[in-house]
């Protein structure tokens, strides 16, 4: 579809009447021609003050991206969800924001990763069950979103679809088996679970089997510094156990904790298809709390979202 400019031509009519050639009207020209003159000066003015008021939008507007760039870099960064990898929690076409201060910065907290920063500064150690956004290791330019399932120093296992941490079986609890739309359109059928992870951490994941490509690794130990980063959609995520492309997530590389959507589109309605915006919104996902369910904390309630 076409955006429509409608153009409104003005179309002014003229009255001629006779021309007296006497000199008295030689001389109302002359004065005509004077007033004329002043009347385009007086009409140069107003071109002077749009010139500043020009120069006043650029101003606004330079402080304005000034002020966004500052926000995104040192409080709340926007991000949006193009691939499956972490169903049921994360949904394609859901927008998040990213909290930076979460662990400190580093210098893949800011664009393009210019910071003077070596490591972190006001570092805070991630939880296991954050779900964070981290500048890939071998082409730092991507950033993946995923769970933090080991922290340094845990060894790390999968075998026959069961995620093993420090040689003890992670319990997980079916919820129902489900059919599901994979980001190719295809329909595919999967068990939900919710896993709980060490320390009574609980979320949920998607398994289609426990027989997947993924679902038998090797014994691996996270180096010191590092974290275990794995999708919930367990057998359509390609994360850490696939240790040449991924593997383990140096601190540095984290970007910050994703906390809360704000907004979700189903893609059924383009940008200029406003009529079918009211039905493409998930209204149940606004605002929604991105956090694992923890116990709750001494001395208060636990913020975390229940399952």
């Amino acid at each position: 579809m076409f955006v429509k400019h409608i153009l409104y031509w003005n179309c002014p009519v003229f009255s001629c009447k006779p021309v007296d050639m006497s000199e008295k009207s030689e001389n109302m020209v002359q004065n005509n021609n004077q007033d004329n003159s002043q009347d385009n000066s007086a009409e140069d003015k107003p071109v002077l003050l749009e010139k500043g008021e020009m120069g006043e939008f650029f101003k606004t507007a330079a402080i304005a991206i000034l002020i966004a760039l500052v926000i995104r870099s040192i409080l709340f960064e926007p991000f949006n969800i193009p691939s499956g990898s972490m169903k049921p929690t994360l949904l394609v076409g859901d927008y998040l924001f990213v909290n930076k201060p979460a662990y400190g910065y580093s210098r893949y907290s800011f664009p393009f990763a210019l910071a003077p920063i070596e490591n972190r500064i006001f570092a805070k150690k991630p939880k296991r069950g954050d779900v964070v956004v981290f500048a890939l290791p071998s082409n730092d330019g991507i950033d993946y979103i995923k769970r933090i399932v080991g922290l340094p120093g845990d060894d790390i296992q999968v075998m026959r679809g069961r995620l093993f941490i420090n040689d003890r079986i992670i319990p997980r609890e079916l919820v129902e088996t489900k059919e599901i739309t994979k980001d190719n359109g295809e329909k595919q059928d999967v068990n939900e679970y919710i896993e709980t992870l060490p320390g009574d951490v609980k979320h949920r994941i998607y398994e289609v089997s426990d027989d997947g490509r993924l679902d038998n690794t090797l014994l691996y130990t996270v180096p010191k510094g590092h974290y275990f980063m794995m999708g919930d959609n367990r057998d359509n995520s390609t994360d850490s156990r696939v240790i040449d492309q991924v593997g383990p997530i140096p601190f540095e590389n984290i970007i910050g904790r994703a906390d809360f959507l704000f907004f979700s589109t189903n893609s059924y309605a383009h940008l200029f298809e406003v009529w079918k915006w009211p039905w493409s919104i998930r209204y149940d996902r606004l605002f929604l709390d991105i956090d694992p369910k923890r116990p709750k904390e001494e001395g208060g309630v636990s913020k975390d979202n229940e399952l």
